[in-house]
């Protein structure tokens, strides 16, 4: 097994599901990470959000992840080997007001890797584009359609059920060539 301070984030993020996984706590990788796994670190986030999809109890988690290694600093959790911070978000696993249907799982060599798909990871950085007017997550929405096939007629449904389906008209060619 890698050592942590070796692991990427995906590597990391799969190596902490798997061990979460066995004590009965589920968690699927969303936020920046995705990015940063999705468009090869052309973006690179600094934390992993895994989030807590069946509500377990905060303390569960603790003990879990301090099994491996980790301590609780506020609500992040830190390991010596690793810059990477470790976040916890609570659930239900969404994307603006819909509930994430597919969750991705590739194998890793350190576990599985539980993760949102492009597709989301495309809609979950215009949520914070729509609903904050943050740039920042439009460029890296726009990082993950030129890396990766993504589903843009799903990504304009989505968008008018989030009441911004004329802002999508008018960014979507920032989506058009990775899309099906």
């Amino acid at each position: 097994m890698k050592s942590i301070k070796n692991m990427t984030n995906a590597e990391l993020a799969a190596f902490i599901e798997s061990h979460l996984l066995k004590k009965g706590i589920y968690v699927v990788l969303s936020g920046g990470a995705c990015v940063s796994i999705y468009s090869s670190n052309k973006y690179v986030s600094m934390d992993l959000d895994l989030v807590n999809v069946r509500f377990a109890k905060r303390r569960d988690i603790r003990s879990a992840i301090q099994e491996i290694g980790f301590q609780e600093e506020g609500r992040h959790y830190r390991h010596p080997d690793t810059e990477l911070l470790i976040e916890f978000p609570p659930g239900p696993l969404a994307v603006g007001e819909e509930p994430v249907k597919k969750v991705d799982e590739h194998k890793l060599p350190t576990g599985i890797l539980r993760i949102i798909s492009p597709t989301d990871c495309v809609k979950d950085r215009l949520a914070g584009y729509y609903h904050w007017n943050d740039l920042q997550c439009l460029e890296q929405a726009a990082l993950v359609a030129e890396a990766i096939e993504i589903d843009l007629e799903e990504i304009e449904r989505w968008s008018k059920v989030e009441g911004k389906l004329g802002e999508f008209k008018r960014i979507r060619t920032r989506f058009v060539r990775k899309a099906t």
